[in-house]
């Protein structure tokens, strides 16, 4: 399945950075969280960010309108029923992780990929809540996420090669250098 429109679960500090590069690198991004507030202003901190690229002669004016254009704001994980990967960005905590994988393996389509930037938790355990644990894959960016080069691309127990492939090249498009950690 080709990557086009990724959903970005958490408009915190990572999950914003997430969506800022994923949305650069030419995708569209579905930017969730419980609060619209919270969306909104993470996508007014990223035009700023955006504003500063400009400036140092980074980015154009047109690089600046098209990243803008193609993050698109959610507060439903239902929307998660659009879009051909997801990576979630919430708290480093399990229970609410493990309530986010919960929802997403109910409505995101067979065969998406969902990933977690978790940089403690087992992806292993947050697998373990999916009818699609071989689907299941941890993709922890560094932060700041636009800035730093490393992403850990952290496989579970039954995470298959195919997803791992997959998560690999999805970080090189994004311009990252994805390094394979073992979850077990």
């Amino acid at each position: 399945m080709a990557i086009e429109r990724i959903m970005v679960v958490g408009a915190g500090q990572m999950g914003g950075g997430i969506a800022q590069v994923a949305a650069e690198s030419g995708y569209e991004v579905v930017l969730n969280d419980i609060s619209a507030e919270l969306i909104d202003k993470r996508i007014d901190f990223i035009r700023s960010l955006l504003d500063k690229n400009i400036a140092k002669g980074r980015i154009s004016e047109d690089d600046k309108v098209a990243t803008l254009s193609r993050l698109i704001p959610s507060t439903d994980l239902a929307d998660a029923s659009g879009v051909d990967f997801i990576v979630e960005a919430a708290t480093e905590n399990m229970a609410i992780k493990e309530k986010i994988f919960r929802t997403l393996d109910e409505v995101a389509r067979p065969g998406v990929i969902l990933a977690s930037n978790t940089s403690s938790l087992p992806i292993t355990e947050i697998a373990a809540v999916t009818r699609r644990p071989e689907l299941v894959i941890g993709m922890h960016f560094m932060n700041p996420v636009p800035v730093m080069k490393l992403v850990e691309v952290i496989r579970g127990i039954a995470t298959s090669d195919a997803t791992y492939a997959t998560v690999k090249e999805l970080a090189e498009t994004m311009g990252k250098v994805p390094v394979e950690v073992n979850d077990y």
